[in-house]
């Protein structure tokens, strides 16, 4: 039976993959020590979904470790019977906004504890595939230099530009741009795992996506756009808009879609390989589409609030061109549309706001 580890494993992504690859005969190691909660409060908190991975998979093995606790990790590698063929790290400060609250503890988290991790694997675990969880955050403000055009409900990409038909692809840059605290912290982990793939031939590769989503999102109005929204229209909390009038596009992917593209890269890696991964045109939405959404499924009006200045860094227009990935596996579907993905948000916040307060 062969091992992982996942990094970040009570989170959205790191329980999708959890869930994914167990499911697949993995044994499957997990580390998470619930920062989420620390950082955004204890609505974020990810103590539900450890518990509900622990309860449902016997065979989860479960580390409530700091990714920067560099001595509690190498217990863990060295512990292991046999090294781990597959490392998904999902582990991360996942906010602009904290990030600048904290400069030094968001570099520490998301680039020293990546590049840890990474020379972890080289001594321990140089034959295992590594899949790191990056950000289109690393291509900072640059797609807001891009020419748009204002709809009525959304910002557009101009029809005439090469990237309107499929999104952004991997060609775009990442400097001479504002990145956000986060975005700079994000960025140099991107390009460690890169160079670990193709100075020392680990089996990296980086996943730059921007909205990934699912029910299992503890979301909070600092990070987890979409979760977010369905938790306020779903418990009547207010709901800010910040910046475009709501008209800022995001293209949107599930978790679940987002494991089974690591399973196909584990299957046949690319060392230092990147991806803007994402849901695509068929996927986008603006915050203003979105509330529209959350309002038709609970059926009354939410209460909104705009604030004009937008968030720092923030991108006007994101689509994700995936074309590149699809070429290079061309089985991965993504299974997941919007409304699919709308209608269990709506379910799992109609759960969660039905659990008595804790």
């Amino acid at each position: 039976m062969p091992s992982m580890l996942v990094t970040g494993a009570a989170g959205l992504v790191g329980s999708a993959a959890v869930r994914h690859f167990a499911a697949r005969g993995w044994r499957v190691s997990g580390l998470d020590n619930d920062q989420r909660r620390r950082f955004f409060g204890p609505e974020a908190s990810t103590a539900g979904t450890r518990a509900a991975l622990q309860a449902e998979l016997p065979g989860y093995t479960h580390h409530a470790l700091d990714l920067r606790d560099a001595a509690g990790l190498e217990a863990l590698f060295a512990g292991q019977a046999e090294p781990f063929e597959l490392v998904v790290h999902a582990a991360a400060q996942p906010s602009h906004d904290w990030a600048a609250t904290a400069p030094l503890e968001d570099f520490d988290i998301n680039a020293r504890g990546t590049l840890g991790l990474l020379e972890l694997c080289r001594r321990r675990c140089p034959e295992a595939v590594f899949v790191f969880v990056s950000t289109n955050k690393v291509y900072g403000d640059t797609p807001n230099h891009l020419p748009l055009v204002e709809r009525a409900t959304r910002l557009e990409l101009d029809p005439s530009h090469a990237w309107a038909a499929r999104g952004i692809d991997e060609s775009m840059r990442v400097d001479q741009c504002l990145h956000s605290l986060f975005g700079c912290s994000k960025l140099a982990a991107d390009a460690y795992v890169q160079e670990y793939g193709r100075y020392f031939g680990l089996k990296t590769g980086c996943f730059r996506c921007g909205c990934i989503t699912g029910a299992a999102h503890a979301g909070a109005e600092q990070h987890g756009f979409l979760a977010y929204l369905m938790r306020c229209a779903v418990g009547g909390a207010g709901y800010t808009i910040y910046g475009h009038q709501g008209k800022q596009v995001r293209d949107n992917i599930h978790a679940a879609d987002l494991a089974a593209a690591f399973e196909c890269f584990q299957a046949a890696p690319r060392p230092g390989e990147v991806y803007n991964l994402g849901g695509g045109r068929e996927r986008s939405c603006s915050v203003r589409e979105a509330i529209a959404r959350c309002e038709a499924l609970t059926g009354r009006p939410m209460s909104l609030r705009e604030d004009p200045r937008p968030r720092k860094g923030d991108h006007r227009w994101w689509v994700s061109d995936v074309s590149k990935f699809e070429r290079h596996y061309p089985a991965w579907r993504q299974r997941h549309d919007l409304d699919a993905i709308f209608a269990e948000l709506h379910a799992g916040a109609q759960a969660r706001h039905a659990q008595p307060s804790r």
